[in-house]
């Protein structure tokens, strides 16, 4: 079962706070510790971050997710850009186009416990979920 908790549009950097914080606040509502809601915010900061940086606008959205018996966050990370022309570069250590330090979806990836990226010339979805334990 998923339930929407919320979409934050992304329009302006200042958005990639309000990601942030409602991402953080979400994760404290569903239990998580305090590691693991910084290691949320995080990931949901990256991602934001990129789609103000690479595409100008877009959503972060979040979900509820029921697992067998564990409860989830999802966070869904979706643009309308130019896309990503080469994913498994992207996903390399140390690999940039912004002159950064090559961390930011290699390290979402690690953050999460689920990590899955779809992109085109129509645009990017990013989807990841962290599990409560």
């Amino acid at each position: 079962m998923k339930e929407t908790l919320s979409c934050v549009p992304i329009k302006q950097e200042w958005d990639i706070v309000g990601a942030r914080q409602a991402g953080r606040n979400f994760a404290s509502n569903l239990g998580f510790g305090s590691v693991d809601q910084a290691r949320i915010a995080t990931a949901i900061s990256e991602l934001a971050r990129n789609i103000y940086l690479y595409a100008g606008k877009g959503e972060v959205i979040f979900e509820e997710v029921q697992g067998q018996t564990p409860v989830g966050l999802k966070i869904i990370a979706a643009d309308e850009g130019a896309g990503i022309q080469d994913i498994s570069k992207v996903m390399e250590d140390g690999y940039s186009t912004s002159g950064g330090l090559g961390a930011g979806l290699p390290g979402v990836k690690r953050l999460m416990d689920e990590f899955d990226i779809v992109s085109s010339e129509k645009g990017t979805v990013i989807k990841i979920i962290k599990w409560l334990r």
